[in-house]
C-alpha cells in the first residue's frame, strides 16, 4: 500500500515555534533589536536643519511616521519631521508650503532604489532646491542605483540589508535614522523590541499570547474574516495605517495548498468610530475579531472643568465635570469593550499600553511583526514577499515606457 497527498495540515505550536526560530537565520528584522546604533546617533547629531523630510512610500515611511506621530503630542522636538509619500500634486505642494526648503534635510528612502514615487519626488524637490551632501541622506540597498547616486555625489548613504523587507524595516536604518535626527530615543525603541523578542523566543508571556491569537485567527479564518483594530487615541492613527500594510501585504497570499488566504485588516479610532462602525460590529454580520488598544497614561492631565455657575445647567453630561480627558477616553473605551463582551459571537481582546514613550510603541509594533510572522507560518505562506504588488509595478512601468 502506498500513500501520497497534496494537502498540508495546520502544524503544532511547537513546530511553528521551531520554524520561527529557524527564520531568524535568514529574515533580517528579527536581529534588528540587537544592532549597534552608535553610527546612527553620531550622524544624527550632525544634522542641524529645522525640517527633516522623509521621501518614501509604504514600508519606507509608515513605520517611522507611526512612531513619530505617537510620540509627538507628548514631546517637544526642536526639529520637525515630515513625510512625502504620495505623487498627488495637491498633497505635495500643500505639504511644502510651510517648509523652509533651504533649512531642510532630505532623507530619501527606497529599498530597491527605483521606487517610482520616491524617485519622482526626489527629482521634483531637486528642481526646487539644490540637493547635495549638505542636506541629503539616502537609505537603500548597497547595490541599488540610489546608493550609487549617493556615492557619486558624496552624499551620506545608509545601507538597508537585503533580508529586511520594507514593511518589517521600521527598526532598521529606515526608521531609526530620521527618528534619531529629530531627537527620538532610538535605543529605548530597541529596548522595547528586545523585551518582546526575548519573551517570545524564551516562550514567555509574549509567546503565549501571540501563539494563541495566531492559532485562533487561522483556525477561525473562514468564520471571522475581518481583523479589526480599535485604537483609543488619535496618536495611534498612523500606527493603524502601518498595521494595515504589514498585515495585508504579508498575509494576503496563496498558501502551500494553493488556497487563497486573507484575514482583512480594518482600523478604527475611538471615540470617533464608536459613533459609526460600532453599529456594524454589534448588529452586523458576526465576521469580525476586534482588538482594542488603550493607553493608560496619555501624559496630559487636561480636566473638564467643574461649572461654577448655572450657565451650563441645560447642557447634558454634567457627570463628566472634574474628569480628565485621559480618564474620559479610557472610560469610553471600557464601555465600548463591555458592549462587545456582552454580545455573543464577537471575539475581542484588549492591549493596554502603559504610557506614551518609545519603549511602549516599540513593544506594540514588534509584537505585531511577530504575530504576522506566526500567522504566516500557520497559514504556510511566505509572509515576506509581495507578488501581487510587484505585478502592478511592472504594468505601470510598461505603460510609462510605451
Amino acid at each position: 500500500m502506498q500513500y501520497k497527498k497534496n494537502f498540508h495540515q495546520i502544524k503544532s505550536d511547537n513546530e511553528i515555534f521551531e520554524r520561527l526560530n529557524d527564520e531568524r537565520e535568514k529574515i533580517g528584522y528579527y536581529g534588528l533589536p540587537y544592532q549597534d546604533t552608535t553610527d546612527i546617533k553620531d550622524y544624527a547629531r550632525t544634522i542641524t536643519k529645522k525640517h527633516i523630510i522623509v521621501v518614501g512610500i509604504g514600508g519606507s515611511s509608515l513605520g517611522a511616521r507611526a512612531i513619530y506621530e505617537f510620540l509627538l503630542p507628548s514631546n517637544t522636538y526642536e526639529k520637525e519631521l515630515l513625510f512625502l509619500e504620495t505623487v498627488d500634486p495637491l498633497e505635495i505642494n500643500h505639504s511644502l508650503k510651510s517648509v523652509e526648503l533651504h533649512n531642510t534635510q532630505f532623507v530619501i528612502i527606497s529599498k530597491s532604489g527605483n521606487t517610482i514615487e520616491t524617485i519622482s519626488l526626489f527629482k521634483y524637490l531637486s528642481s526646487l532646491v539644490e540637493i547635495n551632501s549638505g542636506n541629503c541622506t539616502i537609505i537603500s540597498e548597497a547595490k541599488s542605483g540610489l546608493t550609487q547616486f549617493a556615492n557619486d555625489n558624496n552624499i551620506k548613504a545608509f545601507d538597508l540589508a537585503e533580508n529586511v523587507g520594507g514593511r518589517f524595516s521600521v527598526f532598521s536604518v529606515v526608521g531609526l535614522v530620521p527618528l534619531a535626527m529629530v531627537g527620538v530615543d532610538i535605543d529605548n525603541l530597541l529596548n522595547g523590541c528586545k523585551r518582546v523578542s526575548e519573551s517570545f523566543f524564551e516562550r514567555g508571556e509574549y509567546y503565549q499570547s501571540t501563539i494563541k491569537k495566531a492559532r485562533f485567527l487561522v483556525e477561525h479564518k473562514v468564520r471571522f474574516k475581518v481583523n479589526t483594530i480599535f485604537s483609543y487615541s488619535s496618536s495611534l492613527e498612523s500606527f493603524n495605517k502601518w498595521y494595515v500594510q504589514l498585515w495585508a501585504e504579508s498575509l494576503g497570499k496563496v498558501n502551500i495548498n494553493g488556497t487563497r488566504q486573507a484575514i482583512t485588516p480594518v482600523t478604527l479610532l475611538g471615540p470617533v468610530d464608536q459613533h459609526s462602525f460600532l453599529q456594524l460590529i454589534i448588529d452586523g454580520i458576526r465576521d469580525k475579531i476586534v482588538t482594542f488598544i488603550k493607553i493608560d497614561d496619555l501624559k496630559d492631565d487636561t480636566i473638564i472643568p467643574i461649572s461654577t455657575s448655572n450657565k451650563f445647567d441645560t447642557l447634558a453630561a454634567k457627570y463628566t465635570e472634574g474628569l480628565s480627558f485621559n480618564e474620559l477616553i479610557n472610560k469610553q473605551a471600557d464601555a465600548t469593550i463591555q458592549s462587545i463582551e456582552d454580545q455573543e459571537g464577537i471575539p475581542c481582546d484588549v492591549i493596554t499600553i502603559t504610557t506614551v514613550d518609545e519603549y511602549n510603541i516599540a513593544k506594540l509594533m514588534f509584537n505585531y511583526q511577530l504575530l504576522v510572522s506566526t500567522i504566516g507560518q500557520f497559514l504556510q505562506i511566505n509572509a515576506y514577499d509581495q507578488p501581487g504588488v510587484e505585478h502592478g509595478k511592472i504594468i505601470l512601468k510598461e505603460m510609462l515606457e510605451a
